[in-house]
């Protein structure tokens, strides 16, 4: 008996220690990430840029291609779109400090490319003009290409971004 609960056991340990074992995320181009308001309790944090080893690999060879088509066709100055993105962050930061169209919010921002992300939740979303207020507020923020605000209503159904701590 003992001897069968030794091997039973010994055969459930490297299923135990699969099964913990998620994939680390990590922000692997040091993308800019970071919450610009905290109103919306619980709100699920979004996976931002944060990726695993496969999905950087992935997305390597594309990131290197679009970064410098900007400057190839004459749309950026710089030679790489990505080197925008950290003085882009800062203007962001800067604009919902100053003036946050959706107050009763919790949002995060990602930058990437000239692009600008928001995701998060919003206390009300009766007002349509919600996600259209920050993304005229973002493509204000100079050398901003575009902006995507991604928001929803907690406790209505489960967010349309991709989460954090989900593989």
């Amino acid at each position: 008996m003992r001897t069968a609960l030794l091997l039973v056991t010994s055969a459930m340990l490297p299923l135990a220690a699969f099964a913990q074992q998620a994939p680390e995320r990590r922000n692997w181009f040091d993308d800019p990430f970071f919450q610009v308001s905290a109103k919306v309790p619980d709100c699920p944090v979004p996976a931002g840029p944060f990726l695993t080893d496969a999905e950087r690999r992935v997305q390597s060879h594309g990131r290197a291609e679009r970064g410098t088509t900007c400057w190839l066709v004459g749309k950026c100055e710089r030679a790489n779109s990505y080197t925008y993105d950290k003085d882009i962050a800062q203007s962001v930061q800067a604009a919902f400090k100053a003036r946050n169209p959706v107050p009763r919010s919790s949002l995060w921002v990602t930058v990437q490319r000239r692009i600008v992300y928001v995701e998060g939740c919003v206390a009300d979303a009766r007002d349509p003009q919600v996600v259209p207020k920050i993304e005229a507020m973002l493509r204000a923020v100079p050398d901003v290409e575009r902006a995507i605000a991604n928001v929803y209503v907690k406790g209505r159904g489960r967010p349309h971004y991709k989460l954090l701590d989900t593989p």
